[in-house]
């Protein structure tokens, strides 16, 4: 696995049936700290004003803009794939096994992605969305 040197930020993913868990640490002032939570599809009843069906979430994960950032993706259950297509990553998160991807974005805005790998029936309904805001 290739060493991300100077991460001002790391986010572990973690695939679950049938949603992302995420785990932030170092998060801010570089004292260890950890946030974690859970991210779960919104239903179609839940859309706000203006929502994309399949693709909003309840619990967005939020990264700075400009600031240099370390992604662990694991899985805990079966195979998923982390994917956000408008930040080039596409990464598989397998049980066991702990895969990294360095990002650094240069926009604000909210990026969506989903789980692009058949990890069961439920799948399509993985989505993930990301918020970019200033640092």
């Amino acid at each position: 696995m290739d060493e991300i040197y100077d991460p001002k930020l790391t986010i572990k993913i973690i695939g679950k049936q049938w949603y992302w868990s995420y785990e932030y640490r170092n998060f801010f002032d570089g004292k260890l700290h950890n946030l974690t939570f859970d991210s779960y599809m919104m239903a179609e009843d839940d859309l706000p004003l203006g929502g994309h069906r399949l693709l909003e979430v309840d619990n967005l994960l939020y990264i700075p803009r400009l600031t240099s950032i370390r992604m662990i993706i694991t899985a805990a259950d079966v195979l998923h794939s982390f994917a956000v297509p408008s930040f080039g990553i596409k990464l598989d998160a397998c049980p066991g096994r702990l895969n990294q991807v360095g990002l650094y974005v240069k926009r604000s805005g909210v990026f969506y992605g989903q789980c692009s790998e058949l990890c069961g029936v439920n799948h399509s309904f993985m989505p993930i969305a990301v918020k970019v805001v200033p640092m």
